[in-house]
């Protein structure tokens, strides 16, 4: 394994359907813009939530909403291989979380985790063959409940999960929408010590990145832990130019892998 293929970055990011939420901005499409920031920022993987799958009322009212799913449309040709987990649909459509990866997706499962019927959720479970890694690398891509106890059984089902599926040694990444809006932060209690894996801000040496809301982010909402990696560099972008995309700000880190 050589030096260079140790290296990976990796962003999340809800995208909030496409649209700005601020009303400081128009209630239009962004999906442009959102698509030319995440190729400035150009992870190698990249978790993204409140993805739209498809839209008829969207699709008739936006004259420059795009004829492809929106997952599809912000891989374009950097990220050639991609999934995505429909988690809720409605008469118009349906939207989930998605992953964006530069090296072939070889297997992937969503698995639904949902609360209650009025807020959909799932685990969006990818296996990445990365060139030149004797093993698999896991990714789950997350969009937790609203509510607490909500958060509390799906982070149990992630653990389930992970302990079923993932063999112990192998590289795990798990990111996205948290909504862990406690200072007690839950999803760290559970992850930690059970799955022996690492928020990487935490790791960066600080607490999770406030991410929410985008334009002054005060909520520490979305993370991004690892297993069998340490951590590089972890940034989150925020500010008008990104709040002009999506209510949250989005994080990247780079990471190098741990040798086996």
């Amino acid at each position: 394994m050589t030096a260079a293929s140790l290296k990976l970055s990796v962003a999340t990011y809800n995208i909030h359907k496409g649209f700005p939420a601020t009303p400081l901005f128009a209630r239009r499409p962004a999906l442009q813009g959102l698509r030319e920031q995440l190729r400035a920022l150009n992870p190698d993987l990249v978790f993204l939530q409140e993805v739209v799958g498809a839209h008829a009322g969207h699709a008739a009212r936006h004259h420059d909403w795009p004829a492809q799913s929106q997952y599809e449309y912000l891989a374009d040709r950097l990220w050639q291989s991609h999934a995505y987990g429909k988690n809720a649909v409605y008469d118009a459509g349906h939207h989930g979380n998605a992953l964006l990866s530069r090296y072939p997706i070889t297997k992937w499962d969503n698995e639904d985790i949902s609360a209650h019927r009025f807020e959909r959720r799932g685990l969006l479970h990818c296996e990445i063959a990365v060139p030149g890694w004797a093993q698999a690398l896991h990714c789950v891509c997350v969009h937790l409940a609203l509510t607490a106890r909500g958060r509390g059984r799906q982070l149990e089902r992630l653990r389930q999960r992970i302990e079923r599926l993932v063999p112990a040694d192998a590289p795990l990444i798990i990111a996205g929408d948290f909504n862990d809006w406690y200072w007690r932060e839950r999803a760290t209690h559970a992850l930690a010590h059970p799955l022996n894996m690492h928020e990487v801000f935490e790791l960066a040496g600080g607490t999770p990145a406030r991410s929410f809301p985008a334009v002054l982010p005060l909520l520490r909402l979305d993370r991004i832990y690892v297993r069998g990696f340490s951590v590089r560099e972890a940034r989150v972008h925020h500010g008008r130019q990104w709040a002009r995309v999506s209510d949250h700000a989005p994080l990247i880190a780079q990471l190098e892998r741990l040798p086996d």
